[in-house]
């Protein structure tokens, strides 16, 4: 292949990974266009290969798409993949987070040693809606959860979902949002795939009580003196 025809070729592969990008995004090729300063027009000609972003042009394009800058090299057809809760059983997965709220709520009130009166009065919920919260007879809309939880001596978080595929999901932007606030030169040791050993000894360490740290600490210690 020529090299012409290779780069003809690559500008159609960018063009059609950037209108899967914006079509997953559910963005217009005006909008588009108002990020980099080009018609709709333009957008138009890239998406269909006649011509090509720049680098700093597709960046804030990824940018403001939310998609990663290696989706252009890809071949992953992101607009195309079933939406995650096409996978699930939403209605059996509902039931069963109901069922697990109310369970934490009994408990909860059980081990202040409430009855659903005392609880009621706290709150000024009735007694059975109490006790129908209580059996997963009925959702608890989300402000009186708030306010029960905040009798029982609980913040609502302790009764988000923790596992399963919502909850993993949960999970893993907490987990973004903390590697977010990290300071710049801690995320950069992170990425770094040389730091890889490191990082797994650390994980390895977590939970070590202070003794057993010391512990080895020590031997270190003695073995660094002993090679002298």
């Amino acid at each position: 292949m020529s090299q012409d025809k290779a780069m003809r070729l690559r500008a159609k592969i960018i063009g059609l990974h950037l209108r899967d990008a914006r079509l997953a995004a559910g963005k217009s090729m005006k909008e588009l266009g108002d990020v980099i300063g080009l018609s709709s027009g333009a957008i138009r000609s890239i998406e269909q290969g006649s011509n090509s972003p720049s680098l700093p042009e597709l960046e804030l394009l990824a940018f403001y798409l939310g998609t990663p800058i290696d989706h252009f090299w890809s071949a992953q057809v992101v607009s195309q993949e079933p939406h995650p809760t096409s996978r699930l059983e939403t209605g059996n997965l509902l039931a069963l987070r109901q069922r697990a709220i109310a369970a934490m709520l009994r408990q909860a009130r059980t081990e202040k040693n409430l009855s659903q009166k005392d609880l009621a009065d706290r709150t000024g919920i009735s007694t059975g809606r109490i006790r129908r919260y209580e059996s997963g007879e009925t959702p608890v809309p989300l402000p009186e959860l708030e306010l029960l939880a905040g009798n029982l001596g609980y913040h609502i978080d302790q009764f988000a979902d923790n596992s399963g595929p919502v909850g993993e999901w949960i999970n893993q932007q907490r987990a973004e949002e903390k590697f977010a606030a990290l300071p710049r030169a801690v995320k950069e040791f992170i990425s770094d795939p040389k730091n890889r050993p490191y990082l797994e000894i650390a994980q390895r360490l977590k939970g070590t009580s202070v003794e057993k740290l010391r512990a080895l600490v020590d031997s270190i210690e003695d073995l660094l003196a002993s090679a002298k």
